[in-house]
């Protein structure tokens, strides 16, 4: 069963601090159109910036995961993109008023409840979805960190947690469905060793930490010094280290919140993909570079799957259109009509074929030594599959003639010859309105991508 997307249904906002700038943010939540993905929005910014949540922005994993994007930054984003997994969202608008969202109290609770209070809605288009069918890995050699995907019926995700310190040994955690995200990993929150917040206080860098955002353990002795530095830092009065050896003021919600939270940063990091993923994870001793090394690996693996997703077709078989029921619906003629086929049609895309030969008449002068199909035509060929798509929308398709209005992002990948079969494939980006059709086009064969295109085409009713 297909599955639909998913936005909020109103906008709603939360302010709180900036973990290492300390100033307030304002942060707003609002609803995104179908297949928009997660971004966020630089309001105090000219010209309010946008930076999609892509694994390709990512910039710096020292402390969080930033994002940039033509100068651009986003600090710590990871939080809020787990809130957004985490409650099955797939499109997202994150205004914000400054570089980093707030900390709140280092989990992703505030978020989720936000986003809940905003309420959640199905939009019209299905959600797409990896489906892992053969183990995937990242590791790093230097610090032995490594990520597993492996194939699965949800997405799941187990992190397995390693310090090499006594105060938290090691630990795991395991979501086995993402419904129990709010539960089991939303509140979960930040932790940092003792060593850890010295060296970020001695550089000034945690401006707006206190004790309720971030769990201390004390992994070493805590001298009069620094407790001093971290009194003045935390505005306490009075700073202990409890049994259990964390820092007082925080009680833990799980003996294994460490790793809960662990968990919480691979969902958020691996949001950077881009594509619901549907698959095991397994983290052992992840963190935010190697979360993000694997996010790209994998972004880049779905993208070279989905461009030699070449349709199968078993081209014996009666055609749903020939090409006398195509003449019927486009207006072009031969020697300008340049499908022979439709093999499919739906109200979201086109799949066509055409039979290149040996008397096509570009060949005559298109290198006649070596006749090369020439790409413009095509990408006319994409643009006509196109034009049935639209055209099939209407009544009266004999009526209407369709026109370019855009063509981005063209790509040649191999050339097209005689004796050639090629299959198109177009799909709608967005919905036809108003007789627009904004669609990306493939065009295939032997078995693989010849030419791809962003193409933009308009109907209009013959005067």
């Amino acid at each position: 069963m297909s599955k639909k997307q998913k936005t909020i249904k109103s906008e709603i906002s939360l302010s709180g601090v900036g973990l290492h700038t300390g100033n307030t943010v304002s942060m707003t939540f609002k609803p995104a159109p179908i297949n928009h993905g997660f971004a966020f929005v630089r309001v105090d910014l000219e010209g309010k910036p946008t930076i999609e949540a892509n694994a390709d922005y990512v910039v710096n994993t020292q402390r969080g995961t930033n994002l940039e994007k033509k100068g651009v930054q986003i600090q710590t984003s990871e939080h809020v993109l787990a809130a957004a997994v985490g409650l099955d969202i797939d499109n997202l608008i994150i205004e914000i008023d400054a570089s980093e969202p707030p900390i709140m109290d280092g989990s992703s609770k505030f978020f989720v409840e936000a986003l809940e209070k905003a309420g959640i809605e199905e939009q019209d288009a299905e959600i797409e979805e990896y489906i892992v069918k053969e183990i995937i890995s990242y590791k790093d050699e230097v610090s032995g960190s490594e990520i597993i995907l492996m194939p699965s019926d949800e997405y799941q995700v187990t992190t397995m947690v390693d310090f090499g310190t006594k105060i938290l040994g090691t630990q795991n955690a395991t979501l086995d469905k993402m419904s129990d995200f709010k539960n089991e990993i939303a509140d979960a929150r930040t932790f940092s060793f003792l060593h850890e917040i010295e060296m970020l206080l001695e550089n000034d860098l945690i401006k707006g930490g206190d004790l309720n955002n971030a769990i201390v353990y004390v992994d070493k002795e805590l001298s009069d010094a620094t407790m001093q530095k971290l009194k003045k830092a935390f505005k306490k009065d009075d700073i202990s280290v409890k049994p259990n050896g964390i820092l007082d003021n925080l009680n833990l919600h799980w003996a294994n919140e460490a790793a809960r939270h662990k968990l919480l940063d691979v969902i958020g990091d691996l949001a950077l993909v881009g594509t619901r993923i549907r698959g095991k994870v397994i983290a052992n001793k992840p963190g935010h570079l190697v979360n993000t090394m694997f996010a790209k690996k994998l972004a880049k693996l779905i993208k070279i799957e989905k461009r030699n997703n070449v349709p199968q077709y078993d081209l014996n078989q009666t055609p749903l259109m020939d090409i006398h029921q195509i003449m019927d619906i486009l207006p072009h003629r031969p020697p300008f009509l340049l499908v022979d086929r439709i093999l499919e049609l739906s109200d979201k895309h086109v799949i066509g074929m055409k039979n290149v030969t040996m008397n096509e008449s570009f060949f005559v002068g298109h290198f006649p030594g070596a006749p090369v199909m020439p790409g413009v035509l095509q990408v006319e060929a994409m643009a006509q599959c196109g034009g049935i798509l639209v055209l099939s929308t209407v009544p009266d398709p004999e009526n209407y003639l369709t026109y370019f209005m855009k063509m981005d992002k063209v790509k040649f990948k191999q050339k097209v010859l005689p004796g050639d079969t090629l299959i198109f494939k177009a799909e709608l980006i967005t919905p036809i309105r108003r007789g627009i059709c904004h669609m990306q086009a493939y065009a295939y064969a032997n078995g693989k991508l010849v030419a791809e295109a962003e193409l933009m085409a308009q109907i209009s009713k013959i005067k």
